[in-house]
C-alpha cells in the first residue's frame, strides 16, 4: 500500500556528513546531561514507601493525586491496580521518616476528602530492590542490544549491524538525555518503552537494508550511493503510515493516558521521531561510509566451465 511514489530519488547521502554532525552533537550533549544532572529515577528504583488503599467505588485518581501533591509529594505515582476501587501510591524517601509515618500522614489526607477510604497494605521498597531493577534493567538492554547485532550481521553483513546498533544507541541515549535534562522521572515504563523504541527503530533500519539488498540485485547500473538513496526514496510511502499509525497511537496515550502512561507516551514519541531520522540518516549513512557494496550482499554467479562434464 502507497499513499504516494516519488518517481525521482531524493539525494539524502548528499547531506548524511551535516545531518550526522548534528547527530554527534546532540549525541554528546544528551551524554553531557546524563552525566551533569543524571536521571530522575522512580521510587521503584530509589526505594520508598508503597502504600494501597480502597474505595466503596471507582477511585477518583486525579483527586488522589492533587491530594498527594499538597503533602509535598511531587509526582508520585498514583494509579488504580486491579480494581477501579483500588489504588497504590508510590512515595518517595524522606529523611527521617519511617514508611508507617508517611502512611499514616497521606491516610488522614485521603480521609478528610473522603472518610469511607481504607487501607489495604503499607510496604517500604529498600535501596536494595531499586538496585536488583537498575542491574536487571541494563542487562535487559544488554542483551537486546546483542541480539540485534547477531540478528544483522547473520540476515545481512556486519556493516550493517554496527550501523543499525550504533544508530539505535544513538536514539536510546537522545531518549534518556531529554529525560536528564527536563528531569523527568525514570520510572518502569518509560524503562519498557527505551526497549520497546530499541526493537522499533532496528525495524525501521531493516526495511532500509531489506531495500538496499533488493537494489543491489536488480539495479546493477546504479553506485552505492545511488542504491542507498533509491532504497530510502522507494520506502517513504511505507514509513509515513507506519509510523503516522504508530505516533496517532502513543498520541492518544499521551493526551487521555493520563499521568501513568504520560512519561510512556513520551519517550516513545521521542524514540518514533529519532528513529526515522537515525534510520535513514545515520544508520544508512554509517553503512556507506564503511564501505557497503554489492559484493558484500550478492554472492558472484559462476560461470559454467566448459570443460565440465566433458567426455574425456
Amino acid at each position: 500500500m502507497e499513499l504516494f511514489r516519488i518517481k525521482k530519488d531524493i539525494p539524502f547521502m548528499r547531506h548524511a556528513l551535516i545531518f550526522n554532525v548534528i547527530s554527534a552533537l546532540t549525541f554528546v550533549a544528551a551524554v553531557f546531561f546524563l552525566l551533569h544532572k543524571g536521571l530522575h529515577f522512580s521510587v521503584e528504583f530509589t526505594g520508598g514507601t508503597v502504600m494501597e488503599v480502597t474505595y466503596p467505588k471507582a477511585a477518583d485518581v486525579d483527586g488522589i493525586r492533587r491530594t498527594v501533591e499538597s503533602l509535598g509529594y511531587v509526582d508520585a505515582p498514583v494509579q488504580t491496580f486491579g480494581k477501579a476501587q483500588d489504588v497504590v501510591i508510590r512515595l518517595p524517601l524522606a529523611k527521617g521518616v519511617t514508611a508507617a509515618d508517611q502512611a499514616e500522614k497521606v491516610m488522614k489526607a485521603l480521609q478528610a476528602k473522603d472518610s469511607e477510604v481504607k487501607q489495604q497494605r503499607v510496604e517500604q521498597v529498600g535501596a536494595q530492590v531499586g538496585d536488583e531493577l537498575a542491574h536487571d534493567g541494563l542487562m535487559a538492554l544488554l542483551f537486546v542490544v546483542l541480539g540485534v547485532v547477531a540478528y544483522l550481521a547473520i540476515r545481512f553483513e556486519w556493516k550493517f549491524a554496527v550501523a543499525a546498533i550504533l544508530a539505535n544507541l544513538h536514539d536510546v541515549v537522545i531518549i534518556l538525555g531529554f529525560f536528564a535534562f527536563f528531569q523527568w522521572e525514570f520510572n518502569l515504563s518509560v524503562l519498557a518503552a527505551v526497549l520497546a523504541v530499541l526493537g522499533y527503530s532496528v525495524n525501521e533500519s531493516v526495511i532500509i537494508f531489506d531495500r538496499i539488498r533488493e537494489n543491489f540485485r536488480t539495479q546493477r547500473k546504479m553506485s552505492v550511493t545511488e542504491v542507498i538513496n533509491h532504497a530510502i526514496t522507494s520506502t517513504i510511502s511505507r514509513t509515513i503510515i507506519t509510523h503516522g499509525c504508530t505516533q496517532m497511537m502513543v498520541l492518544s496515550m499521551l493526551l487521555i493516558g493520563g499521568p501513568t502512561l504520560h512519561y510512556f507516551a513520551v519517550a516513545l514519541t521521542i524514540g518514533i521521531c529519532f528513529g526515522i531520522y537515525s534510520s535513514v540518516f545515520v544508520a544508512a549513512a554509517i553503512a556507506m561510509w564503511l564501505g557497503v557494496k554489492r559484493e558484500d550482499l550478492v554472492k558472484p554467479v559462476k560461470e559454467k566451465d566448459d570443460t565440465d562434464g566433458a567426455v574425456v
